[in-house]
């Protein structure tokens, strides 16, 4: 889970308190260090992809699935919340399950004709033919990857967080103008850093720090009000590393967020009418209520405003 790992983002998890596995998959395999800001970067956009002519190219009959009449999503295992609730991806509990059955039924997929299947975050981003028809997994949409794999139109879009100490004068702050008077931290050059300074407009400087660590011991230490990540790393952050640690709220969008994506096999014929599909359901809106059941009111993270 970089914090994005630039190209290399995983996910965090409800290891603690949740009855899972304590050894999250950024400690075991370094994905994302357990808290690093988004560094500003270009925009990652997912590469537009050709599909086949005529106007019924993407119905369901006519798209080369790995299984005929039959479409394969494939993600981790174990998959975590909130991103998946019990590690039961067929639940359509959590956002990204919840995404994944959307598209499904974009695609004139229904329920029933969705098939799950567990590929490691490595082996999916590895080139190579795949076992899968699209993989949902907090894959960050960098061009390293897409020189190995497609991606689809991003469905999620990293936002940046304020998380405090369960004593901190902030905890349970509604808005923006609450965390004026705050004295809030963030790490170097990254989209935390601007969304400080751009978004909430502190009255007292706010605290740089040239790596995570050093960010992460300043808030255990008392020596901020708040700090600022992204979202995926307070899940994690409030979860697993910093027991009174609490999610006080989303910010606003700032800056070019990292972004996530469906990943498909490289130059897959699925790639076009599976990032239309996505881009249909960002365009009505079903994205955005997803994102605000499962990961603000379900995971608790509130938006500011």
């Amino acid at each position: 889970m970089v914090g994005h790992r630039y190209g290399g983002h995983r996910r965090w998890s409800y290891a603690v308190g949740h009855g899972q596995h304590p050894t999250h998959p950024y400690a075991r395999h370094g994905r994302r260090g357990p808290l690093r800001g988004h560094r500003l970067r270009p925009a990652e956009r997912a590469r537009p992809q050709p599909t086949a002519s005529g106007a019924n190219a993407c119905a369901k009959e006519n798209l080369p699935t790995q299984t005929p009449g039959k479409l394969t999503i494939a993600t981790d295992e174990p998959a975590y919340q909130p991103w998946f609730v019990d590690n039961k991806p067929d639940s359509g509990e959590g956002y990204e399950s919840a995404v994944a059955y959307a598209v499904a039924e974009k695609l004139g997929y229904t329920r029933d004709e969705v098939v799950w299947t567990r590929v490691k975050f490595d082996s999916a981003i590895a080139p190579g033919p795949k076992t899968f028809d699209f993989d949902i997994n907090q894959f960050s949409i960098t061009d390293e990857r897409k020189k190995a794999v497609d991606f689809s139109a991003p469905y999620y879009l990293v936002r940046q967080t304020v998380i405090a100490l369960k004593s901190s004068k902030i905890a349970g702050k509604t808005s923006l103008a609450d965390l004026r008077d705050a004295k809030l931290g963030a790490q170097v050059g990254t989209t935390s850093y601007q969304a400080i300074t751009d978004l909430v407009k502190p009255t007292q400087q706010p605290q740089v720090y040239n790596s995570n660590d050093d960010a992460k011991k300043a808030l255990q230490n008392g020596q901020l009000d708040g700090l600022v990540v992204d979202l995926p790393t307070a899940f994690y952050i409030t979860a697993a590393e910093i027991e009174d640690a609490v999610i006080v709220g989303q910010l606003p969008q700032v800056g070019t967020p990292e972004t996530f994506g469906l990943l498909l096999d490289k130059d897959s014929p699925l790639t076009g009418c599976v990032s239309n599909a996505v881009g249909q359901l960002s365009a009505d809106g079903v994205l955005k209520e997803l994102e605000q059941r499962w990961l603000a009111q379900v995971a608790g993270a509130p938006e500011l405003t």
